[in-house]
């Protein structure tokens, strides 16, 4: 700021373009942006960068550049497309941290190609931005065309003899624009005069330096803060953090394990049946509630409302009782030896699950009642058949049926037992205990199976 100066009067316009476009962001169109600026604690105009970029050094902190000359060269689209493209660079830095990645110049140009394909469709544009052309020439494209790469992708492959994918096939992951540019014989980056994020050093803009371990700090952080948003019932970050995750599918195991760890499989409310994770417990308590449906009545809250437009968020819409208790059915094998902190754990966790009417049983041959915290007793042969008919209703144990049908059945169990086939399987839940045979995830239909470790 103290070295390369701008008229006041122009950096006060820029900033009030800049909290515009910020502002159009947390109403709707782009909550992930929205949360990533409110993590970047300085706000610079500076002529020290061509056009902006988003910066994240050793401190911990990220700051937002932007030339406020540029910023008036375009009008308030134009500002917001600079502004998505930023943000959508540092969380795809974020997403994608393998370096042979980053320093490949077709990986480069497909994550451009990847992120202005994304703008212009999540912000309702039929075009990039343009700037005034030099001396009076006609006006410039800020940034890279994806369907103009994919012209000349389709050139050069035809050219080859080879067939091309169509464009929707071609932008559908930063991946896949990423493996149809390495068919490519010849590839030419084109040469912009603007680019949407300053310079030809890739999206920190000239000599600004990026760390990777704020990049996942901050990443991380906003991504939480989005999946929660929209798990509270936010439409447009449901929208947008679904369409970031299916962006990067087949991005990796580490993807994979994060957006599981985000509990991204509550957010779809489905159930991750073969995806392996270290922390079981926090796997389980994922599934279990997408088991457990909320009411159906909604209030709107008009507190909490209040304070979401005043920070620029939409409203939301809240699921209120009264609820119906759902109903968990908790089995122990007891058949083999069973970890006593699995037992515990469990049992704290039904404990302080709000809404939730818990029904314990263990058993081997045959099914016993259970009491959480008195001793466990088995030792025989194991029967799944028996819980099936318990929970199903057709099983009487100490002298009753179930009257109630349960949302969700956890089995823990050693899984050495003939297989079993239940009427809803997607209801089922097996914790398999250490060395146990997982073979639920392969049953057809597959249900809901986790190892889980003696010693966690």
């Amino acid at each position: 700021m103290a070295e390369e100066p701008a008229d006041p009067d122009v950096v006060e316009k820029a900033r009030k373009a800049k909290e515009a476009a910020l502002l159009d962001f947390g109403i709707g169109q782009s909550t992930v942006a929205s949360w990533l600026y409110s993590k970047c604690h300085h706000h610079i105009a500076t002529t020290a960068i061509p056009t902006a970029a988003v910066i994240a050094t050793g401190d911990g902190t990220c700051a937002l550049l932007y030339n406020p000359y540029f910023f008036l060269e375009l009008d308030q689209e134009g500002v917001k497309f600079v502004l998505f493209h930023e943000a959508r660079h540092l969380m795809h830095r974020h997403l994608y941290v393998d370096e042979v990645l980053r320093s490949d110049p077709r990986f480069t140009l497909a994550a451009e190609v990847a992120i202005n394909h994304v703008a212009l469709l999540r912000l309702h544009r039929p075009s990039l931005p343009t700037v005034p052309g030099e001396n009076g020439g006609p006006p410039e494209p800020v940034g890279i065309d994806p369907r103009k790469i994919h012209d000349q992708y389709k050139d050069d492959l035809r050219a080859q003899g080879l067939t091309p994918v169509t464009y929707d096939e071609f932008v559908h992951t930063d991946l896949t624009v990423y493996g149809e540019l390495r068919r490519m014989k010849t590839l030419q980056r084109p040469r912009l005069a603007f680019c949407a994020h300053g310079g030809e050093g890739g999206a920190l803009g000239q000599g600004v330096t990026l760390d990777d371990e704020t990049v996942g700090e901050i990443g991380d952080a906003v991504l939480r803060e989005v999946v929660q948003a929209a798990l509270r019932g936010n439409r447009a970050a449901r929208d947008e953090i679904l369409d970031l995750a299916d962006r990067s599918t087949d991005g990796g195991e580490r993807i994979t394990r994060m957006w599981g760890g985000l509990g991204l499989d509550k957010l779809r409310g489905t159930t991750p049946v073969t995806r392996r994770v270290d922390w079981w417990q926090r796997w389980l308590v994922d599934v279990l509630a997408s088991k457990l449906e909320e009411s159906e009545r909604l209030i709107y809250p008009k507190k909490h409302g209040a304070i979401l437009l005043a920070l620029g968020h939409d409203p939301m819409l809240t699921r209120r009782g009264p609820e119906r208790k759902k109903v968990v059915l908790v089995a122990f094998d007891t058949s083999g030896s069973m970890p006593d902190s699995v037992v515990a754990w469990l049992t704290t966790l039904v404990g302080q699950t709000d809404g939730v009417e818990a029904h314990w049983l263990s058993f081997d041959g045959v099914v016993m009642p259970f009491v959480p915290g008195e001793r466990v007793y088995g030792g025989g042969g194991t029967d799944f058949q028996n819980v099936v008919d318990y929970a199903e209703g057709r099983l009487k144990v100490a002298g009753r049926r179930l009257e109630t049908e349960p949302d969700a059945i956890i089995m823990v169990t050693d899984g050495y037992a003939s297989h079993v086939t239940p009427r809803e399987p997607d209801r089922w839940i097996w914790l398999i205990t250490d060395g146990g045979d997982d073979w639920p995830e392969r049953h057809h239909p597959p249900m809901a199976c986790h190892r889980v470790t003696s010693e966690r």
